[in-house]
Protein backbone atom coordinates (compact mmCIF):
# COMPACT_ATOMS: atom_id res chain seq x y z
CA UNK A 1 0.00 0.00 0.00
CA UNK A 2 1.68 3.46 -0.88
CA UNK A 3 2.50 5.58 1.76
CA UNK A 4 0.54 9.21 2.55
CA UNK A 5 3.28 11.84 2.21
CA UNK A 6 3.42 15.60 3.08
CA UNK A 7 7.06 16.96 2.22
CA UNK A 8 8.03 20.64 3.09
CA UNK A 9 10.01 22.59 0.78
CA UNK A 10 11.10 25.63 2.49
CA UNK A 11 13.06 27.04 -0.49
CA UNK A 12 15.42 29.78 -0.65
CA UNK A 13 14.21 30.63 2.70
CA UNK A 14 15.02 30.75 6.48
CA UNK A 15 18.79 31.84 7.72
CA UNK A 16 20.40 28.94 9.65
CA UNK A 17 19.34 30.00 12.63
CA UNK A 18 15.31 30.62 12.00
CA UNK A 19 15.83 27.22 10.31
CA UNK A 20 16.71 25.25 13.23
CA UNK A 21 13.99 27.04 15.02
CA UNK A 22 11.45 26.24 12.43
CA UNK A 23 12.28 22.32 12.29
CA UNK A 24 12.17 22.54 16.52
CA UNK A 25 8.73 23.51 15.83
CA UNK A 26 7.62 21.57 12.95
CA UNK A 27 8.77 18.27 14.98
CA UNK A 28 7.27 19.28 17.92
CA UNK A 29 3.59 19.52 16.17
CA UNK A 30 4.34 16.48 14.09
CA UNK A 31 5.73 14.52 17.50
CA UNK A 32 2.71 15.68 19.76
CA UNK A 33 -0.08 16.31 17.05
CA UNK A 34 0.82 15.00 13.14
CA UNK A 35 -0.74 11.68 11.89
CA UNK A 36 1.13 9.32 12.29
CA UNK A 37 0.13 7.56 9.14
CA UNK A 38 1.45 10.11 6.98
CA UNK A 39 4.99 10.30 6.36
CA UNK A 40 6.26 13.87 6.74
CA UNK A 41 9.36 15.03 4.87
CA UNK A 42 11.25 18.42 5.56
CA UNK A 43 13.83 20.01 2.45
CA UNK A 44 15.33 22.99 3.95
CA UNK A 45 18.41 24.74 2.16
CA UNK A 46 21.79 22.91 1.78
CA UNK A 47 23.13 24.48 4.61
CA UNK A 48 20.89 23.57 7.09
CA UNK A 49 20.40 19.91 6.56
CA UNK A 50 22.61 18.67 9.22
CA UNK A 51 21.27 20.88 11.68
CA UNK A 52 17.80 19.75 10.44
CA UNK A 53 18.54 16.26 10.81
CA UNK A 54 19.64 17.01 14.89
CA UNK A 55 16.62 18.76 15.70
CA UNK A 56 13.64 16.56 14.19
CA UNK A 57 12.26 13.45 15.58
CA UNK A 58 13.53 11.42 13.08
CA UNK A 59 11.40 8.48 13.63
CA UNK A 60 8.75 10.61 12.25
CA UNK A 61 10.37 13.68 10.04
CA UNK A 62 12.71 12.57 6.76
CA UNK A 63 14.95 15.42 5.72
CA UNK A 64 15.89 16.09 2.22
CA UNK A 65 17.82 18.37 0.19
CA UNK A 66 15.99 20.36 -2.47
CA UNK A 67 18.65 19.93 -5.42
CA UNK A 68 21.80 18.09 -5.79
CA UNK A 69 24.73 18.08 -8.35
CA UNK A 70 25.31 16.10 -11.37
CA UNK A 71 28.72 14.54 -10.85
CA UNK A 72 30.05 12.77 -7.46
CA UNK A 73 32.84 14.66 -6.95
CA UNK A 74 35.82 16.81 -8.57
CA UNK A 75 36.26 20.72 -9.60
CA UNK A 76 32.48 21.98 -9.59
CA UNK A 77 32.82 25.12 -7.74
CA UNK A 78 29.21 25.49 -5.48
CA UNK A 79 27.84 22.23 -6.28
CA UNK A 80 26.74 19.52 -3.67
CA UNK A 81 27.27 15.75 -4.33
CA UNK A 82 24.68 13.72 -3.33
CA UNK A 83 27.26 11.23 -1.52
CA UNK A 84 27.62 15.10 0.64
CA UNK A 85 23.83 15.28 1.04
CA UNK A 86 23.89 11.46 2.25
CA UNK A 87 26.59 12.56 4.83
CA UNK A 88 24.28 15.02 6.47
CA UNK A 89 22.06 12.25 7.43
CA UNK A 90 19.63 13.34 4.56
CA UNK A 91 17.79 10.67 2.89
CA UNK A 92 15.81 12.22 0.18
CA UNK A 93 16.62 14.92 -2.62
CA UNK A 94 14.29 16.86 -4.55
CA UNK A 95 14.80 16.45 -8.65
CA UNK A 96 13.29 18.34 -11.15
CA UNK A 97 11.37 21.33 -9.95
CA UNK A 98 10.03 23.35 -12.33
CA UNK A 99 12.36 26.22 -10.23
CA UNK A 100 15.33 24.31 -11.35
CA UNK A 101 13.89 23.76 -15.13
CA UNK A 102 12.56 27.10 -15.45
CA UNK A 103 15.66 29.39 -13.66
CA UNK A 104 18.75 26.88 -14.06
CA UNK A 105 18.36 24.96 -16.87
CA UNK A 106 17.89 22.00 -16.35
CA UNK A 107 16.71 19.49 -18.82
CA UNK A 108 16.74 15.38 -19.38
CA UNK A 109 19.92 15.38 -19.53
CA UNK A 110 21.06 16.75 -16.55
CA UNK A 111 18.37 15.08 -14.55
CA UNK A 112 19.13 11.60 -15.59
CA UNK A 113 22.85 12.49 -13.87
CA UNK A 114 21.42 13.39 -10.98
CA UNK A 115 18.83 10.63 -11.16
CA UNK A 116 21.98 8.02 -10.99
CA UNK A 117 23.83 10.11 -8.39
CA UNK A 118 21.11 9.92 -5.96
CA UNK A 119 19.98 6.08 -6.47
CA UNK A 120 23.80 5.16 -6.13
CA UNK A 121 24.39 6.83 -2.63
CA UNK A 122 20.97 5.10 -1.47
CA UNK A 123 18.80 8.37 -1.81
CA UNK A 124 15.08 8.79 -2.36
CA UNK A 125 14.42 10.78 -5.83
CA UNK A 126 11.46 13.19 -4.86
CA UNK A 127 11.04 13.80 -9.13
CA UNK A 128 8.77 16.78 -9.74
CA UNK A 129 7.06 17.37 -13.50
CA UNK A 130 4.68 19.83 -14.78
CA UNK A 131 3.36 22.39 -17.02
CA UNK A 132 3.27 25.96 -17.51
CA UNK A 133 -0.29 27.82 -18.20
CA UNK A 134 0.41 28.01 -22.17
CA UNK A 135 0.70 24.37 -22.51
CA UNK A 136 -2.34 23.98 -20.18
CA UNK A 137 -4.69 26.18 -22.00
CA UNK A 138 -3.74 23.85 -25.07
CA UNK A 139 -5.09 20.96 -24.17
CA UNK A 140 -1.74 18.91 -24.22
CA UNK A 141 -0.91 18.55 -20.56
CA UNK A 142 -0.84 15.28 -20.88
CA UNK A 143 1.37 14.88 -23.85
CA UNK A 144 3.80 17.20 -22.40
CA UNK A 145 3.91 15.41 -19.06
CA UNK A 146 4.09 11.91 -20.55
CA UNK A 147 7.69 13.59 -22.45
CA UNK A 148 8.94 14.41 -19.57
CA UNK A 149 8.67 11.21 -17.57
CA UNK A 150 9.58 8.89 -20.81
CA UNK A 151 13.05 10.71 -20.68
CA UNK A 152 13.72 10.74 -16.92
CA UNK A 153 12.23 8.24 -14.78
CA UNK A 154 11.12 5.95 -17.42
CA UNK A 155 14.46 5.41 -18.28
CA UNK A 156 15.10 3.46 -15.13
CA UNK A 157 15.24 0.02 -14.38
CA UNK A 158 11.73 -1.70 -12.50
CA UNK A 159 13.79 -1.81 -9.23
CA UNK A 160 14.95 1.77 -9.04
CA UNK A 161 11.51 3.31 -10.55
CA UNK A 162 10.11 1.57 -7.49
CA UNK A 163 12.11 3.73 -4.77
CA UNK A 164 11.50 7.04 -5.94
CA UNK A 165 8.02 9.42 -5.28
CA UNK A 166 7.02 11.31 -7.92
CA UNK A 167 5.23 15.47 -7.05
CA UNK A 168 2.97 16.79 -9.91
CA UNK A 169 3.38 20.58 -10.03
CA UNK A 170 1.41 22.46 -12.52
CA UNK A 171 3.38 25.07 -12.73
CA UNK A 172 0.73 28.14 -13.65
CA UNK A 173 -0.29 27.36 -9.87
CA UNK A 174 3.01 27.63 -7.89
CA UNK A 175 3.01 30.86 -6.08
CA UNK A 176 1.08 32.20 -8.12
CA UNK A 177 -2.44 31.90 -5.79
CA UNK A 178 -4.12 29.64 -8.39
CA UNK A 179 -4.56 26.11 -8.21
CA UNK A 180 -5.20 23.41 -10.13
CA UNK A 181 -9.29 22.25 -9.37
CA UNK A 182 -8.67 18.76 -7.35
CA UNK A 183 -10.53 16.94 -10.52
CA UNK A 184 -7.60 18.79 -12.70
CA UNK A 185 -5.32 17.34 -10.14
CA UNK A 186 -6.59 14.06 -9.77
CA UNK A 187 -7.23 13.88 -13.66
CA UNK A 188 -3.64 14.21 -13.78
CA UNK A 189 -2.33 12.33 -11.33
CA UNK A 190 -4.51 9.40 -12.85
CA UNK A 191 -3.06 9.86 -16.09
CA UNK A 192 0.14 9.41 -14.54
CA UNK A 193 -0.64 6.59 -12.57
CA UNK A 194 -1.79 4.72 -16.01
CA UNK A 195 1.32 5.99 -17.76
CA UNK A 196 3.54 3.31 -14.16
CA UNK A 197 1.17 0.80 -15.00
CA UNK A 198 1.85 0.69 -18.88
CA UNK A 199 5.49 0.98 -18.27
CA UNK A 200 6.22 -1.18 -15.01
CA UNK A 201 2.84 -2.99 -14.02
CA UNK A 202 0.02 -2.32 -12.31
CA UNK A 203 1.66 -3.34 -8.71
CA UNK A 204 4.24 -0.98 -8.87
CA UNK A 205 2.12 1.93 -10.19
CA UNK A 206 -0.34 1.36 -7.43
CA UNK A 207 2.31 1.59 -4.80
CA UNK A 208 4.28 4.74 -6.40
CA UNK A 209 3.30 7.84 -4.33
CA UNK A 210 2.47 10.65 -6.08
CA UNK A 211 2.31 14.06 -4.58
CA UNK A 212 0.24 17.62 -6.12
CA UNK A 213 2.24 20.30 -5.69
CA UNK A 214 0.78 23.68 -6.57
CA UNK A 215 0.14 25.83 -3.74
CA UNK A 216 -1.57 23.46 -1.63
CA UNK A 217 -2.34 24.55 1.46
CA UNK A 218 -4.02 24.62 5.21
CA UNK A 219 -7.59 25.41 3.00
CA UNK A 220 -7.68 23.10 0.12
CA UNK A 221 -5.65 20.59 1.13
CA UNK A 222 -8.33 18.08 2.72
CA UNK A 223 -10.30 18.35 -0.68
CA UNK A 224 -7.21 17.65 -2.66
CA UNK A 225 -6.06 14.75 -0.53
CA UNK A 226 -9.34 13.08 -0.97
CA UNK A 227 -8.63 12.25 -4.35
CA UNK A 228 -7.29 8.43 -4.79
CA UNK A 229 -5.03 9.10 -6.73
CA UNK A 230 -3.59 12.10 -4.61
CA UNK A 231 -1.16 10.76 -2.47
CA UNK A 232 0.12 13.80 -0.21
CA UNK A 233 1.45 17.24 -1.35
CA UNK A 234 4.81 19.08 -2.18
CA UNK A 235 4.65 22.11 -0.03
CA UNK A 236 5.97 25.26 -0.39
CA UNK A 237 5.09 28.31 1.39
CA UNK A 238 2.49 26.73 4.00
CA UNK A 239 5.66 24.70 4.95
CA UNK A 240 7.31 27.67 6.67
CA UNK A 241 4.58 28.31 9.20
CA UNK A 242 4.29 25.43 11.44
CA UNK A 243 0.53 25.26 12.50
CA UNK A 244 -0.68 25.14 8.87
CA UNK A 245 1.98 22.51 8.16
CA UNK A 246 0.45 20.68 10.85
CA UNK A 247 -2.88 21.74 9.30
CA UNK A 248 -2.38 19.89 6.16
CA UNK A 249 -0.50 16.90 7.43
CA UNK A 250 -3.50 16.26 9.58
CA UNK A 251 -5.84 16.77 6.18
CA UNK A 252 -6.30 13.03 5.26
Amino acid sequence: MRKKIVAGNWKCNTTLQEGIELAKAVSKNVTEKGAKDVKVILAPPFIHLTKVVENVNTDRISVSSQNCGTEPKGAYTGEVSAAMVKSTGATCVILGHSERRGYYGENSEILNKKLAQVLENGLTPIFCCGETLDIRESGKQNDFVKKQLDETVFQLSKEDFSKLILAYEPIWAIGTGKTASPAQAEDMLSFMRSLIAEKYGKEIAENTSILYGGSCNAKNAKELFSNPNIDGGLIGGAALKPDDFLAIINAY
